[in-house]
């Protein structure tokens, strides 16, 4: 069995996401003594983002001269492996970060993870389990503020596209704000511990 671990957020030790990806992988290491797992940190080894010169090379129209060409396969190859995968995804600006969506931009490969069928599209990369550790600095799940919530609404949607259907969230919300910070932040990891998710 293979896990993938991702973390994106930019606040290296301080990060609230990093630490509850941290979490959620200790527990599958416990559950699967024998797992494998590969990490990939995207904000120390950032992915470039998607560009015309990136698709061309994809597409052997061009050479992939100066572009992170072989990471990108890399990239793709090590998800396409994983069985379960865990993403640290912290909500910047109410979406995801900028490296993990570059990261995500790689995935999304026409006859690899996706399909168009004559009945519409279908995912190829279904079967996998998917954790993810969510953080964000306010209050997202009631309020005036729900439909601003880009971050956890887009990850479902996209990974759904790609045919993972078996997707939790661990959130913490709130950690901005000094009066809920660490309650959030606790309440989040033991629901890791116990395995039920938001």
């Amino acid at each position: 069995m293979k896990l993938l671990h991702i973390d994106s957020s930019i606040l290296g030790q301080a990060s609230v996401s990093r630490t509850l990806s941290a979490d959620l992988v200790e527990v599958q290491r416990r559950a699967h003594p024998d797992i494998e797992v590969v990490y990939r940190d995207l904000a120390a080894k950032p992915l470039q983002h998607l560009s015309g010169a990136h698709l061309a090379a994809a597409q052997g129209a061009t050479p992939a001269e100066g572009l992170d060409f072989e990471a990108s396969l890399a990239a793709l190859e090590e998800f396409l492996a994983a069985d379960i995968i865990v993403i640290g995804a912290p909500m910047y600006n109410f979406t995801v970060s900028s490296q993990l969506k570059a990261w995500i931009d790689r995935l999304a490969v026409a006859g690899k993870t996706f399909r168009y069928t004559e009945k519409g599209p279908e995912g190829l990369a279904g079967g996998k389990k998917m954790l993810v550790g969510s953080s964000r600095g306010g209050v997202y799940t009631s309020g005036p503020t729900v439909p601003f919530d880009h971050q956890e609404t887009y990850l479902r949607a996209f990974f759904g596209f790609l045919g993972i259907t078996d997707i939790s969230f661990f959130r913490a919300e709130g950690v901005a704000r000094p009066d809920v910070r660490d309650q959030s932040i606790e309440a989040a990891r033991a629901q890791i511990q116990t395995g039920v998710a938001a």
